[in-house]
């Protein structure tokens, strides 16, 4: 069995932490095979959205995983998650699902509560998440209020130097907050932390989106339940 991971940017810990998640839920001879393209997520800062060429080249690294064998995709960049959406009818003909990181992140946040803080180091990773629960909670029958924390100057920021200001901008939305979200994949060392720090549900989207990947392959006849 072959699962495919898409990044279009990749830190040692996000890496690191997908890698030990996929292990903990994978049987031990799973194939896990990574694609990247760091100038996608480069080309949609520098325009502030996705435009045509970088979803164009994303969704051309998941057809290239489907033909080298992926038995299933997990898309790991939330500034692109929409693109992961646009691409469900392909994923059903292909018998090749694509899943998003972070959806299930999102529906487990809107489980737990009606105010959602959502912190992120790119607004163009902030507004697709939020997109993103607004769209599970309609699904949910729930209304939820966000709360935005762009975490300013956080985008490349070493372990230690991250987490002091995640501390900083957690706090300042912890008492609007019943739950916080993380948008992007690599804040997830910071979740333990922040819970720690402020007693507060804190959801990363690796664990999710593992699970979210297992669940599909079961789907699938790949896995037992």
């Amino acid at each position: 069995m072959k699962v495919a991971v898409v990044y279009t940017s990749t830190t040692p810990e996000l890496i690191a932490d997908l890698e030990r998640e996929l292990r903990s839920v994978m049987p031990a001879d799973v194939t896990i095979a990574n694609y990247q393209d760091p100038s996608i997520l480069a080309e949609v800062r520098e325009h502030g959205y996705v435009t045509a060429p970088p979803a164009a080249r994303l969704i051309s690294m998941y057809m290239k995983a489907v033909s080298e064998g992926a038995d299933a995709i997990l898309n790991v960049c939330s500034s692109v998650g929409e693109v992961a959406d646009a691409a469900q009818d392909i994923a059903k003909y292909t018998g090749i699902p694509i899943v998003r990181i972070d959806e299930e992140m999102c529906r487990e946040a809107v489980r737990l509560g009606a105010r959602i803080g959502v912190m992120a180091t790119l607004q163009t990773t902030l507004e697709p998440t939020k997109n993103t629960v607004k769209r599970v909670a309609r699904e949910m029958n729930k209304h939820v209020t966000l709360v935005d924390a762009l975490v300013d100057g956080g985008f490349g920021l070493n372990p230690e130097e991250f987490k002091q200001l995640m501390t900083k901008y957690a706090g300042e939305i912890n008492d609007q907050v019943d739950v916080i979200l993380f948008a992007q994949g690599s804040m997830a060392y910071c979740e333990k932390y922040i819970h720690d720090k402020y007693q507060k549900p804190v959801l990363s989207s690796v664990r999710f989106g593992v699970r979210a990947l297992r669940k599909a392959l079961v789907a699938k006849g790949l896995l037992p339940e």
